[in-house]
């Protein structure tokens, strides 16, 4: 297929700019991947269409504050975006300025901290930081929230609890694994309470989820990588609900790609490293069942994703209807049930 048959035209004010008061208040397509039928729904019906044969699968990644505001020795502003920590000290970033720093340069931070540039690779530079602090502490002190591009405004304080899930435990993604922004405490005691059983999963999504697929031939696009990580218990559990006849539902699709990575011998294994798996129509599923998402971008490797998983007609059927509706779209929008 080509990146041209994942276009479709979205009206700008269906862009979400702001969280709902609520997390669980948010609108929910269900789709049949069968059938094709559309449901609209509320978000709080998600557990109906659970069982307790089966397991949910969580991404419980930590968004970092990874955005950083820096000046030259010139006085040229700088704006930095961390892509991955190397070590306490030292990280890949994207380095936005008027030129483009060359090695040895120093970027001068709010807080008086330097950074060294060391050197380029592709389109990061490899930075290091200066100082004493951890690099997760000098994030914690003046980093900014990382809202994706599509977001036109500042963050704010609300960002620092919105833009994240309430499950976030490992750090190191610098964008939301935003179908797991929907679930609150209540939804989670819920879950609890009707015995469904959940698992985690760790895949620290990067920037490169927003960027754009630059060739139309879908062959010839290189994926940006990512760190995952599947223990033992998640294997157990997966395993422990195939056997049961339940279905493995994956909360995003950062949990499938770590969940689909992780099962390239045939099965589902334990193991970490980074991925690049492109899901496109075609691919054969190996663990996943079910999925909630979000919409996604026009073009975008996600919504190539779900597509491979519904089918193409049903998906592109699908987010016309959410357009019509008056569905929100993307990170702080609504969300979708494929089953």
């Amino acid at each position: 297929m080509k990146k041209s048959d994942f276009n479709y035209h979205l009206p700008p004010e269906l862009i979400a700019q702001k969280p709902l008061p609520e997390r669980s208040a948010s609108r929910l397509l269900q789709l049949n991947r069968r059938t094709g039928e559309i449901v609209d729904a509320r978000f709080r019906d998600f557990i109906e269409l659970l069982r307790p044969d089966d397991v949910l699968v969580f991404n419980d990644t930590k968004v970092i504050p990874a955005r950083l505001f820096a000046s030259k020795a010139t006085g040229g502003k700088v704006e930095i975006l961390i892509e991955r920590i190397e070590d306490q000290h030292l990280a890949l970033a994207h380095v936005r300025a008027s030129k483009a720093p060359k090695p040895d340069t120093l970027l001068h931070l709010q807080n008086g901290t330097t950074c060294r540039v060391l050197g380029r690779e592709h389109d990061l530079f490899r930075l290091q930081f200066e100082t004493d602090s951890t690099l997760l502490e000098i994030l914690a002190q003046i980093g900014h929230m990382p809202l994706p591009p599509y977001i036109e405004r500042a963050d704010d304080q609300d960002d620092l609890e919105r833009y994240q899930t309430v499950f976030a435990k490992q750090a190191g993604a610098v964008a939301a694994p935003t179908a797991g922004l929907h679930f609150d405490q209540k939804i989670m005691q819920t879950l609890e309470q009707k015995g469904i059983p959940k698992t985690f999963v760790t895949l620290h999504v990067g920037s490169g989820t927003f960027q754009p697929v630059r060739v139309d031939d879908l062959r010839q696009h290189v994926m940006h990588k990512e760190f995952f990580e599947v223990s033992q218990s998640c294997v157990d559990a997966v395993r422990a609900a195939k056997k049961r006849g339940g279905r493995v539902v994956a909360i995003g699709t950062t949990a499938v790609r770590a969940l689909e990575s992780a099962s390239s011998s045939g099965e589902l294994a334990a193991g970490c490293g980074d991925t690049d798996l492109f899901i496109t129509p075609g691919y054969s599923f190996k663990t996943v069942d079910a999925l909630l998402t979000n919409f996604h971008l026009p073009e975008s490797t996600l919504l190539m994703l779900i597509s491979a998983f519904a089918g193409y007609d049903a998906v592109m059927s699908a987010y016309q209807h959410a357009i019509q509706q008056r569905y929100r779209f993307f990170s702080y929008g609504d969300a979708m049930a494929i089953f």
